[in-house]
């Protein structure tokens, strides 16, 4: 704050109270708002302003720019109000609960005022979510009276009965959900954020002209008659009181130049909406905020106006990429008890969608145990390239990039936010801001190993064998719990249900449970061996109980004879997605058995067990053959285990990597909606992962989907599934693409041409884009040489469309999916959904993997005690991790039924911990991303090669070429 005598100026917050800040006389607006920001606590200020009446009696915005003293002329006699400035087209892109509060808060007061006009039972629900927020759970007696002494719209009395109907479905909403529901409807309305200017067009017809995050606008009353998107003007410009819009040229409309002209008020009218203009444009559009220009030696010409302030683009990135204290705040006019420091989410019929799995997956530890916490991160942002700069009185619409700048410090701690389990919300009252507040998770809670553990464990064998012969014991636990979720947890639930054919039951049952008890015979041998091995650990010379390669030879034989039922594991897969599709109640179950704890990756994978295992047995066996002399002992019964595997492998390989590719398409077919026959016969997927798509309205953040014959595109859905919602699909016959950076000035973009439409796509990273780029082209080489799929997958969704790629969406095409909130009590199998599957990690992360990728993670699965610690704690937490579908799975102990937190390692990177981090243990790495660093140490040198192998194959996504030519380390 400049120097100088102080004055109080009175500002009106958006909950109706009034706070004095003494400011000094020459401070300028900029001051005064981030006093107000840090009043209250508000981290996405960017989206605020303060607005003030003039002496013309017009409300204006404070210039932060401008001393005050130049702009209010009395500061003692004058209230600013504290009001939202830039409504964004999505609620989503709000991060934080006290933004949306506040932004909650501006709807009731634009429906109040008539502002915000809409159908009455579009009204009648906004303000049933906001007497949810205020009065909590409906009881008729009380929400009658509330609504006959608080009015929250014009003529309310007339819409009280289905304020009260729509009231009663909202039970057990919490305020920040109300507030989430309430700008998830408000956001669909024609004239949300509106606010009209009066203007008239060279016929003297009366208009009114408005400015929004996708362009100017013209209505007629209250209903929109024009749309001027952002990408069709060419500048914006005033003189007098003529507002000037001159659009670009378009050719197929024969127009070389087009000048829009409007008649305003007054010059300060006309200045006033051109300002607004600019700084919309500046804030949705920009990467950055626009750099001042040089002022003039001579003589000024016009208005050097601009925006200041940060822009969208750069308050997401900022609020994501770092983490803030959770400080409570008041609900003023709310009497519901809520700790609003809290996540608004609590339970799975309730949660916030969209924002439940996007707190839990990036960069976090999932939690599923019911009195435990995640912590809070923030993920990675879709890249945005567009600039303007404005000149005199004229606002040219130009392009750039510019990298984003960050003014605030963040706080370098972890956030805590509800339990998920699978992707959906449990309770998370008693939540406590630690860590991992599980007893068997945080710091108090679990295991310690302190130095007579150490000595302990330095005991044991340090052979490369035994350490082999270990991770064989610890990944045979692992596998046998997942044949157990199969044969006792899966097919009790079926018996109870009644629903499944007795065919389908008898091949369940006649392939699992001989696999079953054949697994569980051969770990009970294992365990004995292992404790046998480690009992002679003094003992210098190797006996019999000192090798695995005879109980190996043994078991594979034995597999030999259950041949039949590993061939007929994929019919059992097939058999139960056709009974699924028969039997919508199986269906039900199946995705109803899914959300539980105990199964933890989708229900297929564990039906796909039995022939991953065999993968891992011929590594062990290769990795014992290689390390054993050919005259030890155990060595032929190693070589004869591992060619007896290697032949069984090679019988299942070809019917493996088709009933990968089939599963896949499943859990995508269930990740998707408005799309039909994804799993065909013939289609193969390639890559999924995010791309930001350009268009009208900038980059925007889409999920994209390669198959062999198709590419489509997708956004989350707004819907309490957190599905994608499928736009567009383009084929791949004809599809050419080439790089484009240079051509939009976007980094790590490419333009796909198709159907003489083109599709301009970025990538986060170089790297991402010579993937994307790379299977593309091999995926085009192949449409071309096939004969074709059916690639009409959307003609039962009026939602999408599939005729090429169009430069700009519409807006229908993408609020067309956003449903009416969903029911409670809805039963549908579409409700229960995994919120926890690739593709949401791919989104959350802005990553792609590809089917190499998934088959190298078949390969890396990995069980384990490890010892943990968090970045800023004092000791070692021993857990038992397990290591499958690029993910992390936490238990105390491997006897625990399901896993207690999970950690997504896509995104991650794994390095050794470096002196300077003063861990001063052996056997260290360190997983880190973004700010959240987590250590892991191993037990001996074995074990911590393996685990930063089979956690890289996660973290680093392989290119086909490098596929292609791995080897497998030793």
């Amino acid at each position: 704050m400049p120097p100088g005598r102080l004055v109080p100026i009175r500002v009106v917050l958006l909950d109706d109270s009034e706070e004095i800040f003494d400011i000094s006389h020459r401070a300028s607006g900029r001051v005064l708002f981030e006093m107000v920001c840090l009043h209250l606590n508000l981290i996405e200020g960017d989206y605020f302003g303060l607005e003030y009446q003039s002496h013309h009696r017009k409300m204006v915005w404070l210039d932060l720019l401008k001393p005050i003293r130049k702009q209010i002329t009395r500061p003692k006699h004058t209230i600013l109000r504290f009001v939202v400035k830039f409504f964004p087209p999505d609620h989503t892109l709000l991060l934080e609960e006290l933004t949306r509060y506040l932004f909650a808060l501006q709807v009731r007061q634009d429906l109040a005022s008539g502002r915000l006009t809409c159908s009455d039972a579009s009204a009648a629900l906004l303000v049933s979510h906001i007497i949810q927020s205020e009065i909590g759970d409906f009881e008729e007696t009380q929400c009658r009276q509330h609504l006959l002494n608080t009015n929250y719209i014009p003529d309310q009395m007339a819409l009280m009965d289905k304020i009260m109907e729509f009231h009663h479905k909202h039970i057990g909403q919490t305020p920040a959900e109300s507030d989430y529901r309430l700008l998830e409807v408000a956001c669909r309305l024609e004239m949300y954020g509106i606010r009209l200017h009066p203007a008239k067009d060279r016929e003297g017809t009366k208009l009114s002209l408005s400015v929004a995050h996708g362009g100017v606008l013209v209505f007629q009353g209250h209903n929109r008659i024009n749309n001027f998107n952002w990408s069709k003007i060419r500048k914006l410009s005033f003189k007098r009181r003529r507002f000037l819009i001159k659009l670009r040229a378009d050719p197929s409309q024969n127009v070389n130049q087009d000048t829009l002209e409007f008649l305003m008020a007054s010059r300060d009218c006309c200045k006033m909406f051109w300002k607004i203009c600019v700084e919309y444009h500046a804030f949705f559009r920009l990467f950055e905020e626009p750099r001042p220009k040089p002022k003039p030696v001579l003589f000024s010409r016009g208005s050097s106006f601009r925006f200041s302030g940060r822009t969208q683009k750069q308050v997401i990135d900022y609020v994501k990429e770092n983490e803030f204290k959770k400080l409570p705040f008041d609900r003023k006019h709310s009497r519901v008890q809520y700790n609003s420091s809290l996540s608004p989410l609590r339970s799975a019929q309730h949660q916030v969608p969209n924002q439940a799995v996007k707190q839990s997956w990036e960069g976090s530890f999932l939690v599923s145990s019911e009195d435990s916490a995640v912590i809070r991160p923030h993920g990675d942002s879709s890249p945005s390239t567009q600039r303007n700069g404005c000149s005199d009185q004229t606002y040219p619409i130009q392009e750039d990039n510019r990298s984003p700048t960050a003014k605030q410090q963040p706080i370098d701690r972890a956030e805590v936010t509800c339990a998920l389990v699978n992707g959906h919300a449990d309770d998370c009252r008693g939540a406590t801001p630690s860590p991992l507040i599980s007893p068997m998770l945080n710091d108090t809670g679990a295991i310690r190993v302190d130095d007579e553990e150490d000595n302990r464990r330095k005991n044991c064998p340090a052979d490369n064998a035994y350490c082999i012969a270990k991770e064989l014991l610890s990944t045979e636990r692992t596998y046998l719990k997942d044949l157990e979720l199969i044969t006792v947890s899966f097919q009790r639930v079926l018996d109870e249900e009644d629903c499944i054919p007795d065919t389908l039951k008898t091949l369940l049952s006649s392939t699992y449970e001989p696999l079953h008890s054949h697994h569980t015979h051969f770990l009970q041998e294992l365990e004995e061996r292992l404790s046998l091995w480690e009992g002679r650990c003094n003992i210098q010379g190797k006996g019999e109980i000192q090798c695995v390669g005879d109980l190996l030879l043994k078991t594979v034989q034995e597999l030999k004879g259950l041949s039949a039922q590993l061939q007929i594991i994929s019919e059992c897969v097939f058999a139960l997605e056709k009974a699924c599709v028969a039997s919508h109640r199986l269906e039900h179950v199946c995705r109803e058995f899914e959300l539980q704890k105990v199964c933890y990756i989708p229900l297929n994978v564990f039906l796909l067990s039995p022939l991953h295992r065999l993968l891992h047995y011929r590594q062990i066996l290769d990795r014992l053959c290689k390390h054993y002399d050919p005259t030890h002992t155990d060595y032929s019964n190693c070589r004869a285990a591992l060619d007896d595997v290697c032949e069984l492998e090679a019988a299942l390989h070809p019917g493996l990597e088709e009933i990968e590719n089939y599963q896949k398409l499943l859990e995508l077919q269930k990740d998707l909606i408005g799309v039909e026959d994804l799993a065909l016969t013939g289609r193969q997927l390639i890559r999924l992962g995010c791309l930001s798509k350009l268009s009208g309205k900038g980059l925007q953040q889409r999920m994209f989907f390669l198959f062999n014959d198709v590419l489509m595109y997708s956004t989350r859905g707004i819907t309490s599934t957190n599905q994608f919602t499928v736009h567009r699909q383009l084929p791949l016959h004809g599809m050419t693409i080439r790089e484009s950076e240079d051509e939009w000035g976007v980094p790590h973009s490419f333009t796909l041409m198709v159907q003489q439409q083109s599709l301009v796509v970025a990538a986060c990273s170089e790297s991402e884009m010579e993937k994307w780029m790379e299977d593309l082209k091999m995926a085009v080489d192949i449409a071309e040489e096939s004969n074709g799929l059916n690639t009409d997958l959307l003609t039962a969704s009026k939602d999408v469309k599939s005729s090429g790629a169009s430069e700009v969406e519409s807006e229908d095409d993408l609020t067309g999916s956003r449903t009416s909130l969903p029911r409670n009590g809805n039963s549908s199998a579409n409700t229960f959904h995994r919120g926890n599957t690739t593709a949401h990690v791919c989104w959350h992360r802005n990553t792609s993997v590809s089917m190499l990728d998934f088959s190298i993670a078949i390969e890396n699965k990995l069980s384990g005690n490890l010892l943990r610690k968090f970045k800023n704690s004092n000791g070692w937490q021993k857990l038992w991790v397990v290591f499958t579908n690029f993910t992390l799975f936490f238990y105390k102990t491997h006897e625990d039924e399901y896993p207690l937190a999970s950690l997504p390692l896509l995104g991650y990177s794994v390095t050794h911990a470096g002196e300077s981090e003063n861990i001063h243990k052996d056997h260290v790495f360190k997983l880190h991303f973004k700010s959240h660093i987590y250590y892991f140490r191993t037990d001996s040198e074995y074990f911590f090669e393996r685990w930063i192998t089979v956690i890289r194959s996660a973290t680093v996504s392989a290119s086909r070429t490098r596929y292609l030519n791995r080897t497998e380390p030793d």
